[in-house]
């Protein structure tokens, strides 16, 4: 037999349960951390044109392919090539690799790569969380190391770190 407080409990469960439902289905939310607004569900990725004075021929290429790769899998974005609801545009701006410690002989103990990006992040459905920034990031190496015989590790690991930086600005609202 129930009884009424067996059945208060019930009902309990039921009205939380269903405003859990609908509290999430407010929001999207990925286990990435990324907070996308139901409404917004295609993202543009322009090419990202290399403007560096010093050009690293595949840069461009890698960059953007791994901040669409970034929002492919990440998000439940469709990504288009235009009229994107989320929109990146920009270039790169910087390459540059320079010594950073100097040892006693005059010689540099480690190298820093350095690649900065400037990024243009429109939202069309909320313009107020679009900026332009500059962001920038870098990996040291050994003054062992030939730059050559690193160079794709390195721009590998700063091409992800600035996507990291670049995702969370714009979708992880931290």
């Amino acid at each position: 037999m129930i009884t009424s407080k067996q059945n208060i409990n019930f009902i309990g469960s039921i009205v939380l349960l269903t405003f859990i439902a609908f509290s999430v289905m407010g929001c999207s939310y990925s286990f990435t951390g990324a907070s996308i607004a139901p409404d917004v569900k295609r993202v543009q990725v322009n090419f990202f044109p290399n403007q560096a004075s010093l050009v690293q021929p595949s840069l461009s290429q890698t960059f953007t392919e791994k901040l669409r790769d970034r929002f492919v899998s990440q998000t439940n974005l469709e990504l288009v090539k235009d009229d994107g609801d989320l929109l990146f545009e920009g270039a790169i701006t910087n390459y540059y690799s320079q010594p950073l410690a100097i040892q006693g002989n005059e010689q540099a103990a480690l190298n820093r790569l350095t690649i900065s990006v400037q990024v243009k992040y429109t939202n069309k459905n909320d313009p107020d969380k679009s900026f332009d920034t500059a962001f920038s990031r870098y990996a040291d190496f050994s003054s062992s190391q030939n730059l050559a015989s690193v160079e794709v590790s390195l721009i590998d690991d700063i091409c992800d770190q600035l996507i990291n930086d670049i995702f969370n600005k714009s979708v992880v609202n931290w």
